[in-house]
């Protein structure tokens, strides 16, 4: 039997974005720190190629920059099996 009512716990509905009963799932969160973390990562390697590190190579800094993006993106993509309970 369908159930014609909207559950408003439910996270996953994009209409439900601007509702006030929206909160943030644990796996849209995951997505989203998965990204940033990845298009860091890839944006620090191009840093090099474009000329931002003058000094030629990748230094201490840029280094420190690449393991924290990559942190962000392994703990993002954790979260992504946890579904859609709320974070």
């Amino acid at each position: 039997m369908a159930n014609n009512q909207e559950n408003p716990e439910t996270t996953s509905d994009l209409k439900h974005i601007f509702s006030e009963n929206f909160t943030v799932s644990k796996r849209q969160l995951g997505i989203a720190l998965c990204a940033i973390g990845i298009l860091a990562f890839i944006g620090l390697l191009l840093l090099d190629l474009v000329g931002g590190g003058r000094e030629g190579g990748i230094g201490p800094t840029q280094r420190a920059a690449i393991a924290l993006s990559i942190v962000l993106a392994v703990f993002g993509a954790t979260l992504i099996p946890l579904g859609d309970k709320p974070a």
